[in-house]
């Protein structure tokens, strides 16, 4: 059993709310240089991106958990992981389908860019990503767990899109594989204000708009390996796999 430093919550410049220095090539090479094991690319609806960031990562030595940073209907923030880029794939289908076309003013609220491993911009997406799916927390769940995928709703006690403050509660039945915390965030405070087991595991992450904030939020995985399957042993405890949080 190893332990390994993982940071699951990361923007790049496909989200409007981060940095335009926030490239894949750029993101991969920060990652390396704060002793990170593992990342996540987690834009806003759209995993985009996250092809580009797996393959520069390969190079550098440098682990990656395909996801993404879903807003449902209720505009709660929750992160989606998947183990390969195929059914990444049919889970952006799933996001194309549902996500509302809101056109916007980048030069306002910020630019949309994909770009290549060379920093050099390949697209614009016109419409507004961070906004709310058509669909509920509920439906967005079970769609990540169809699939295969791990559910994690994101900064749960975030002011804004945090699941405890949109919503007051965790709905009946939903199915959370951990939660998100803030980078500053005390673990035991979060279970003791909001009434958080221990049998859900917390994830502490950056939420990176920036290089800089990379890292800056972590946790920790006591596994054999990086493997989509010891990540999920590890959030279920599994023969002595765990996590913990910085």
């Amino acid at each position: 059993m190893r332990e390994f430093k993982a940071d699951l919550h990361i923007h790049t410049v496909l989200s409007a709310c981060a940095n335009l220095e926030m490239s894949p090539s750029n993101i991969v090479r920060a990652a390396k240089e704060k002793n990170i094991d593992l990342i996540s690319i987690t834009d806003h609806n759209s995993t985009l991106h996250c092809k580009l960031v797996k393959e520069l990562a390969k190079e550098r030595g440098l682990s990656v958990l395909l996801g993404v940073e879903v807003t449902t209907r209720e505009e709660v923030h929750c992160l989606a992981y998947f183990e390969d880029l195929k059914t990444l794939e049919h889970f952006q289908s799933y996001l194309d389908s549902h996500l509302p076309f809101m056109a916007y003013q980048p030069e306002n609220f910020g630019y949309q860019a994909l770009v290549d491993k060379d920093e050099k911009i390949t697209a614009m997406i016109e419409g507004y990503l961070n906004v709310a799916l058509n669909q509920s927390i509920d439906q967005v769940e079970q769609e990540v767990h169809r699939l295969g995928g791990l559910f994690v709703p994101a900064h749960v006690e975030r002011p804004m899109f945090g699941l405890f403050n949109q919503l007051g509660f965790v709905p009946d039945g939903l199915k959370c594989d951990a939660m998100g915390i803030m980078r500053h965030s005390s673990e035991s405070e979060i279970r003791e204000k909001f009434k958080v087991t221990k049998e859900i595991p917390l994830l502490k992450s950056s939420d990176a708009h920036s290089l800089s904030s990379i890292g800056s939020g972590f946790t920790w995985f006591d596994v054999n390996d990086l493997s989509f399957s010891e990540i999920k042993r590890a959030l279920k405890g599994v023969e002595g796999r765990s996590t913990r949080t910085a």
